[in-house]
């Protein structure tokens, strides 16, 4: 698998580049609104939509029988057990008021697992990449990267010293939820940082940059590639059913993980205490 997840990742980050040059054209020079989605605050730009264009275009010239399921459009099916989940820019309401953290997000499934991921910080140009070794006794074993340099999860620390990353969804009940819960969790952990990229969030948490990351209301294309990211520098993932109903998304350094799961628990944030999937 190795050979084949390198080479899918080579592609991902290949055409990750090429759209983070395209959204920065319009982050130079104006962003438009194309859309609403679940709410009147949940936004669609022009450039959202252009960027998944090249992004199916540039991947479908390169492997035109993959699957392919992205955030702007219509999913495609494949025949080669290889299926592309994109997000074309992950964190689309800081791209619109110009704040440097939104991010190209390309991941790559073979046979249902994500063997290769790729986030691009298309304002600042940082490359997060990751891909599993088949030869590896640990399924979870590869190597992840920012700029080409090996990342790992930040050292153990008690949960008081922990800062963590989360989100906010688009519908106004589902908020209400999500602030009580940090309302809860917040006196018990170093500090929150609420920093709009779902995608980026998971990547912070894998080269120690965040210590915690959890949200509800996350879709596959937001968290696929950083995912694997974290998991290959050394995270624990976990989706489960979050208090509003919808996936919600924890991730910390497996060393800790159990710990901060708990507070998650305590605080309210879990609507069920069954995973969906555990990584």
């Amino acid at each position: 698998m190795r050979t084949v997840s390198v080479e899918l990742a080579r592609i991902a980050l290949d055409v990750a580049r090429r759209a983070a040059e395209l959204v920065r054209g319009p982050a130079a020079h104006g962003v438009t609104v194309a859309a609403t989605k679940s709410s009147e605050v949940d936004v669609v730009t022009e450039a959202d939509r252009a960027s998944e264009e090249l992004i199916r275009r540039l991947i479908g010239e390169q492997r035109p029988d993959d699957a392919f399921l992205g955030e702007e459009g219509d999913d495609v099916a494949g025949s080669t057990g290889v299926r592309w989940i994109v997000d074309p820019i992950d964190g689309t309401v800081n791209f619109l008021y110009g704040l440097p953290q939104y991010a190209v997000s390309i991941a790559a499934e073979v046979d249902g697992t994500v063997v290769a991921g790729v986030v691009l910080n298309a304002a600042t140009g940082t490359e997060y990449v990751a891909w599993l070794d088949a030869d590896a006794r640990d399924p979870g074993a590869g190597t992840a990267t920012r700029d080409g340099d090996a990342i790992v999860v930040r050292a153990p620390a008690p949960l008081g010293q922990r800062l963590v990353g989360t989100g906010f969804n688009y519908d106004a009940g589902l908020r209400e939820i999500q602030a009580r819960a940090m309302v809860s969790l917040l006196p018990r952990v170093r500090d929150i940082r609420r920093l709009g990229s779902c995608a980026l969030d998971l990547c912070h948490v894998a080269e120690g940059s965040l210590d915690a990351y959890v949200e509800e209301g996350v879709n596959l294309w937001d968290h696929a590639a950083g995912a694997l990211v974290a998991r290959v520098a050394g995270a624990t993932t976990e989706l489960t059913v979050g208090a509003g109903g919808k996936h919600l998304l924890m991730c910390a350094p497996a060393h800790g993980f159990d710990e901060f799961r708990e507070a998650v628990r305590e605080a309210g944030f879990l609507g069920s205490d069954a995973p969906l999937a555990r990584e």
